[in-house]
This record gives C-alpha cells, structure tokens and sequence, in this order.
C-alpha cells in the first residue's frame, strides 16, 4: 500500500477502536504507523498508553553491536520513546549483502549468518534494562529454539508469534509456549493468499 493509505487505514483503524498495531521494518509501515499514531496523539483521540505497540528485529540486525541499532531506528521511524513488544522476527541471522547497506530483506542474494539465537536474545534483553522495550519475544521459533532462549534467559519471552489458521492450527507448538507462560499471538489466522502454493 502507499503510504497515505496505510496512514488513512491506520487512523480508521485506531477509530474503530484498535489498540495493537503489529509492525516490522520489513513490512515498511514503520513510518506511516509512526505518522498515524503521532497523528492521534496530537489530536488527543488516544494517549500512548492506550496503545500497544509491537515492532520486530530483521534478520540483517541479529548479534552484538544491531540489535540496538535496528530498535532505535524503529523507534524513529514510529516517532515513540519505547516499544511495548518487540519480537525477533526469525531465528535465522542473514548477511547484509550491499555495499549500501541495503536490507538482507530486498537482497536476492541471502546469504546466512553464524550468529547463536542466545546472543541476540542477551542483547534483546538489554533492551528492557535500558527501557527501549517493555517486553521481548519470539516470533516464527520452533521448540528447539525457544527452549535454547529459555536455558540462557535472565528475561524470559513473554510472546511467541507464529502462523495459525484454520488451515493449521498449530496446536503443539501452541502447547509448549503456554506450558512456559509464553502468550502466543497468531499471524495470517484467516491464511495468507502469499502462501497458497
């Protein structure tokens, strides 16, 4: 969508009494929900604490040195102090690819990166003690993987975001979380036409 229509969709949204906007540098609706919300504010339709806000760590941003860096850029471009969630998007880490530093996301050449998930989720954590993020999850992690986040976590995922659908319900994985007090959100409950072959 262009810009000025997700803006416009964003504010009828926060109208029909929407509290949660789920956001991510790859969907790149970072900076029109940041307009948006800024928007609202102004006029005094909603306070910031009437909003959550969740944003997500692409796969270019995994390890010591990014992390910070991709939050802080995110909370630029959504004009916010804090996030409420804030996600690690995959569980996989990739290269960037340019000399530009273009995003690993708009790259055709992906090339993996040898980061350990428990690195990244030390410097999520940090995160929280600085007060950029009030909390921290996991997004698309299998069994394996959380379970490797919760051996070496002082702060645990409080939310694990994974695809659920009537098509795939996900139950045991769905399972596991809870039996961690991990809350679970779903992504493309209704399916997604992008995944239909």
């Amino acid at each position: 969508a262009k810009p000025a229509d997700l803006e416009k969709a964003i504010l009828c949204a926060i109208d029909a009494g929407y509290r949660h906007i789920d956001c991510s540098p790859i969907f790149g609706n970072e900076e029109a929900v940041g307009i948006a919300l800024q928007m609202k504010f102004a006029y005094g339709s909603v306070k910031r604490e009437d909003m959550f806000i969740t944003s997500k760590l692409w796969n270019d941003c995994h390890g010591k040195g990014k992390v910070r860096s991709a939050c802080e850029e995110t909370l630029k471009k959504l004009k916010l102090k804090f996030l409420d969630l804030y996600l690690i998007q995959w569980p996989t880490a990739f290269q960037v690819q340019t000399n530009t530093e273009e995003s690993a996301a708009k790259s055709s050449n992906l090339i993996f990166e040898d980061i350990p998930l428990e690195e990244t989720w030390k410097e999520m954590e940090k995160l929280v003690d600085a007060g950029l993020v009030k909390s921290i999850g996991l997004s698309n992690f299998n069994e394996a993987q959380i379970e490797r986040v919760l051996k070496i976590c002082t702060i645990k995922p409080v939310m694990l975001q994974i695809e659920i659908s009537v098509n795939f319900l996900n139950e045991r994985l769905v399972e596991f979380a809870h039996s961690y007090g991990i809350q679970v959100t779903a992504y493309a409950p209704l399916g997604s036409p992008g995944r239909m072959q």
